[in-house]
């Protein structure tokens, strides 16, 4: 009778300490699921820095800033880094390491641009030394846990821009400039729009449409590799909708900190330009797909049925800012 109380006792011991981790995890994973909002979660290195430059105006400086603290953000918010996570609650969590991954790919786009385009006279000129460090470890794996863990590889390439910053405002070292000129701007504003009107076709996606192909449309020689159908059904499966939606909440989120840091730095080439307005209209497009969720999950309603399709009112905010950055890019190519 004795060991039969004894393991009742020590089974519910056990079923209560289990229990309380349990609850542990599914309060730490809704805590650890919050995006990112208004401000920034720096290292403490990013701090220093950016407490010394608080009011500079040195050009490049805010689009630098900018592009650490959103690496810094993805590094160091609650719960850190979670798409390599391989334990609870992190390996539980899709929402949080989906709206990663949009941000880092505005992350890699960028750090590219500024490494081939910002950085750099001309085409002939030799790029700069932190920033051909940093922009390959931007585009390592982001699904990578040891050996080395993908946060390693980010937090070693914000070395390198945190080194390239430094350089930048140095009187001393000229070698590391920032040419706000309209022709860069325009280079990765191309980027970005491609890679926003990907983001609205998947996002459009969630409905289920029949698309015309139009891959050679406009072209009277044009071919590709295979041959396609004339018509084209695509449909998001039901279990990676909020999958994309999450993705373009990140994007969008990262793109708006870069287009508020450019529109500093670029002030000049946008007022010649008389298009400061046609960025501030994208900044308050992407600002309106920010606005807080208040469904406690992604619905999939029909197009015109009784419940909303989140999706393709991202989709619309998206789809209206790309309509405007390919009106500024326009802007930018005119004398």
């Amino acid at each position: 009778m004795s060991y039969s109380a004894n393991g009742g006792a020590w089974f519910r011991g056990t079923g209560f300490i289990l229990g309380i981790l349990l609850l542990v995890t599914v309060v730490l994973g809704i805590y650890w699921s919050s995006e990112p909002g208004e401000d920034f979660y720096l290292s403490k290195e990013s701090e220093v820095r950016f407490r010394a430059l608080q009011n500079s105006k040195i050009t490049g400086v805010e689009t630098t800033k900018t592009l650490i603290s959103v690496a810094d953000t993805l590094l160091y918010k609650p719960g850190g880094f979670l798409s390599n996570d391989i334990f609870p609650p992190g390996v539980w969590l899709d929402n949080i390491p989906n709206w990663e991954y949009g941000a880092l790919i505005q992350v890699r786009d960028l750090s590219k641009a500024m490494r081939e385009s910002f950085s750099r006279s001309q085409s002939q000129s030799t790029e700069d030394a932190d920033l051909a460090l940093a922009e390959p470890r931007f585009n390592f794996d982001h699904n990578s846990w040891m050996l080395p863990a993908s946060e390693k590889q980010y937090k070693e390439a914000t070395m390198y821009l945190q080194q390239y910053l430094d350089r930048l405002v140095d009187d001393d070292a000229t070698d590391a400039q920032f040419f706000a000129r309209a022709d860069n701007l325009r280079n990765w504003l191309r980027t970005v729009e491609t890679r926003l009107g990907s983001l609205s076709q998947r996002l459009s996606a969630s409905v289920g449409q029949r698309r015309i192909n139009t891959d050679l449309a406009g072209e009277e020689n044009a071919s590709q590799s295979t041959p396609a159908p004339a018509e084209l059904e695509v449909k998001t499966p039901w279990m990676e909708i909020d999958d994309v939606f999450y993705e373009a909440r990140g994007s969008t989120w990262a793109l708006l900190q870069f287009l508020r840091a450019m529109e500093k730095d670029f002030a000049d080439v946008l007022e010649k330009k008389n298009a400061r307005v046609s960025l501030q209209q994208i900044i308050r497009e992407l600002e309106a797909a920010q606005e807080p969720i208040l469904s406690p999950m992604i619905v999939n309603g029909s197009g015109f049925g009784m419940l909303a399709n989140h999706s393709l009112v991202m989709a619309s905010y998206i789809s209206r800012a790309n309509a405007a950055i390919i009106d500024l890019r326009e802007l930018l190519s005119k004398g």
